[in-house]
């Protein structure tokens, strides 16, 4: 009698568990049919939704840039009574590259539509703020730049979203969310650099400029082009033509002009040219480290490494670069103290290059290349 219970009981688990396996494989082949169908909807909704935060994060920037630019104006001292309006419409200031079709002579037709942006930027401010020094304007019309950066990242970021979201195109809403780590990186610099431009503090981007400022401490300096000084010193028994933007306003000038200046003058008779500039570090590098290399360090849309190119292939001059490296953040942003102590050994290193591949009597120009903004020379 209870092997015949046991025999029954063992029967109805045996069923019991083909029946629960069967309903395991139905509602898995249903969950699998439905993510088929489902599945990517569900993706784009889950994307959208962190881009939307990102969005709004963005958006929360791009305002505070826009507040802090208009509340610096004010403060500085009277401005014009549509000031916003002007502020908004400079926001949305654009300039449009030359042709590329027919490349002859595009550097001069570049470097003619930036030097009108430059100037138009500056007179807004001057006539926003008649009574701002050259130091004010430059670091407003930075800040402003800023300010200008952030609302076409925000602009373009919105427009990506609403097409994603319009279309529920998978692959615009993918590449979106792929990049959009390195563009928040890139606004929270970007948000960084208008506190350093309101106060005026030197950046990483300064790191060139301040070098060159070490050196020509105390020295007698000429301005050689626009917003370009240049200190003569004497280094290692050899004469030294240094260079860097004029400070202490928020200033990169034209160091390429300035190099074909000095080298035109001297007719070509500089043994050796040295450029410090910052450099973009990789991860897993430590900012404030030093590399050395061949070429031409200048940053920037081309025109000023073009001219400096053209000028040492004519004259047959070497060159040397110095390279401080830096994070996307730290290069817009106040200067790190890692990146500031690199001043003594890029100068050593300076003087290294001078001993080792130049003789005494010689002639050597030295750039630094860099947002001047708070340093002086």
């Amino acid at each position: 009698m209870s092997d015949e219970i046991l025999s029954t009981i063992n029967q109805n688990l045996t069923q019991g568990n083909d029946i629960l396996g069967i309903i395991i494989q139905v509602t898995w082949l249903g969950f699998f049919i439905a993510y088929m169908f489902y599945g990517q909807r569900l993706q784009i909704k889950i994307m959208l939704k962190e881009i939307e935060s990102s969005l709004l994060r963005l958006q929360l920037i791009k305002d505070r840039g826009r507040a802090l630019a208009i509340s610096t104006i004010k403060e500085i001292g009277k401005t014009s009574d549509d000031l916003e309006a002007r502020v908004d419409r400079l926001l949305e200031h654009l300039y449009i590259p030359p042709v590329e079709l027919d490349p002859y002579g595009i550097i001069k037709r570049l470097e003619h539509i930036i030097d009108v942006r430059d100037f138009r930027f500056k007179d807004e401010v001057k006539m926003m703020v008649p009574q701002a020094d050259e130091t004010q304007v430059n670091n407003l019309a930075n800040m402003l730049e800023a300010a200008i950066a952030l609302n076409q990242i925000y602009k373009l970021v919105r427009h990506f979203y609403l097409s994603g979201k319009k279309t529920s195109s998978f692959y615009i809403i993918l590449q979106l969310q792929m990049i959009l780590p390195e563009i928040m990186k890139e606004s929270e610099a970007y948000a960084s650099a208008l506190t350093a431009f309101k106060s005026g503090q030197p950046i990483g981007d300064g790191i060139g400029a301040l070098v060159a400022a070490k050196l020509m401490n105390g020295r007698e300096n000429r301005e050689i082009v626009r917003d370009i000084v240049m200190s003569e010193i004497s280094i290692e028994g050899r004469t030294a033509y240094v260079l860097k933007a004029k400070g202490p306003g928020a200033n990169v000038g034209k160091p390429g002009e300035a190099i074909k200046q000095v080298l035109e003058e001297k007719e070509g008779k500089i043994a050796r040219m040295i450029i410090i500039d910052a450099a973009q570090k990789l991860e897993g590098e430590k900012p404030g480290d030093i590399m050395e290399g061949t070429g031409v360090a200048i940053g920037g849309p081309g025109i000023d490494k073009f001219k400096v190119e053209e000028v040492a292939a004519k004259y047959k001059i070497p060159f040397d670069v110095i390279l401080i490296k830096e994070g996307v953040g730290d290069v817009i942003s106040a200067m790190r103290k890692e990146i500031s102590d690199s001043v003594d050994e890029v100068t050593r290193r300076i003087h290294r290059i001078i001993h080792e591949t130049t003789k005494e009597g010689d002639a050597v120009l030295i750039a630094g290349i860099g947002n001047t903004m708070g340093i002086a020379q």
